[in-house]
């Protein structure tokens, strides 16, 4: 395992470092076509690479949970969740718990952030928690606990910033060449009308196309590591059916992500955009196609090991090249696949769909701080944090209730 993580690295630095190349290439031309000083925009893209690398390494979590309302909770705010992050923490060999964080979104997705194995998070959408059953559960937290147990939440943290530098560097230097008149005099001062009128026309198709190219970069690194944490996921967990069903699940969920944009789409665990009203599409930029994914893990009949996982992959692919190397593959043991946990079961066992869409309701109502007033007639009434009134009228049995003064 950490011989193909050890690739994987090794692959992912050159692919960052011709992020970072492209983004000193834009600043210097910049710097040539606006300050007379190629120099000037070398220093200043430095300037805002350092810059944003220290914010990405010390608050970079902070600011994705920030940006999709994640919101951290405890084992008493949702039991069944933090049990199974415990479960797979124990299962990938993380040594500390990630914190647990629920969005409040009716769409299905999940991510992983943080800087490393001792500083990291994992975050589910409120749409997950009632879409899945455990199994389905289990399989997604097992995909995001091996993203941070391969390290790739630091990797991914840097290149959202690389190429938001990028685009920060690209949008400003295309409007004011389009706005600020290009410093077209100065270049025909210089003596150079000719090769300044060059250097204008090459910076201003490079600020075109450098974030579409970094964007590229970025999502090249990101596809290459989700067949791991598919990989990995199936091998914590046991049972390859219960990720191949999830992301069965949210393939065909028609509701986009409300805190996702461009740099932070390559962490969740699908692309978390949307056409109006429609599907997942198969061949997203983000991720390799859905349907592949699943196909590899229900293919993967003899075993939940890594070798079985390649095997399947290889199988998909036919003849292809394979997804781990031959050093990977030589030092792991056979594991089998477990039974699936049965839903609806009695009571005190795996919830229904009923019974998880209650529970994250609840949830979700505490953590925006309503209080629940409950009526004779057994209806549990809702109360916001601004109301005003001394008493709720039931919209059940028409009692009026009278609300405690906060």
């Amino acid at each position: 395992m950490w011989e193909q993580v050890r690739s994987n690295r090794i692959r992912s630095v050159v692919l960052v470092g011709m992020m970072a190349a492209l983004l000193l290439v834009v600043g210097y031309l910049l710097g040539e076509a606006f300050l007379g000083n190629p120099i000037g925009g070398l220093i200043i893209a430095l300037a805002i690479l350092l810059v944003l690398n220290l914010v990405a390494f010390f608050q970079g979590d902070n600011i994705m949970l920030a940006i999709s309302g994640a919101r951290k909770i405890t084992r008493d705010d949702h039991p069944r969740l933090y049990n199974i992050v415990e479960e797979m923490k124990i299962a990938s060999g993380l040594e500390r718990m990630p914190d647990v964080y629920i969005i409040d979104d009716p769409a299905m997705n999940a991510f992983a952030t943080g800087r490393d194995a001792n500083h990291a998070s994992v975050a589910v959408t409120a749409g997950l928690l009632q879409a899945l059953n455990r199994d389905e559960l289990q399989g997604v937290v097992g995909h995001e606990i091996a993203h941070i147990k391969n390290r790739d939440v630091l990797l991914m943290s840097l290149c959202g910033v690389l190429l938001g530098a990028i685009v920060i560097l690209a949008w400003y230097g295309s409007r004011m060449m389009l706005f600020g008149g290009m410093a077209g005099g100065r270049r025909s001062s210089r003596g150079g009308g000719g090769g300044g009128g060059i250097i204008i026309i090459v910076a201003i198709v490079l600020a075109i196309l450098a974030p579409i190219l970094a964007q590229l970069i970025y999502f090249a690194i990101s596809r290459k590591r989700e067949y791991m944490a598919d990989a990995s996921s199936a091998l914590y967990t046991r049972y390859p059916e219960g990720l191949a069903s999830a992301l069965e699940k949210l393939a065909g969920s028609k509701i986009q992500v409300k805190g996702a944009n461009q740099a932070t789409a390559p962490a969740y665990i699908i692309n978390p955009f949307r056409e109006k009203g429609r599907a997942a599409a198969d061949l997203t930029s983000t991720h390799p196609p859905i349907s592949e994914r699943i196909r590899i893990l229900r293919s993967m009949a003899g075993g939940a090991s890594l070798v079985d996982y390649d095997h399947a992959y290889r199988s998909i692919h036919k003849g292809g090249k394979p997804v781990f190397s031959a050093a990977t593959l030589a030092g792991t043991g056979a594991v089998g696949i477990r039974a699936a946990v049965p839903e609806a079961a009695p009571a005190g066992r795996e919830p229904g769909k009923a019974e998880r869409t209650r529970e994250v309701s609840d949830l979700m109502w505490r953590m925006n701080k309503y209080d629940t007033l409950t009526c004779e007639c057994g209806t549990k009434l809702k109360i916001p944090p601004d109301f005003k009134r001394s008493n709720v009228k039931c919209p059940h049995c028409g009692r009026i209730n009278n609300v405690k003064q906060r």
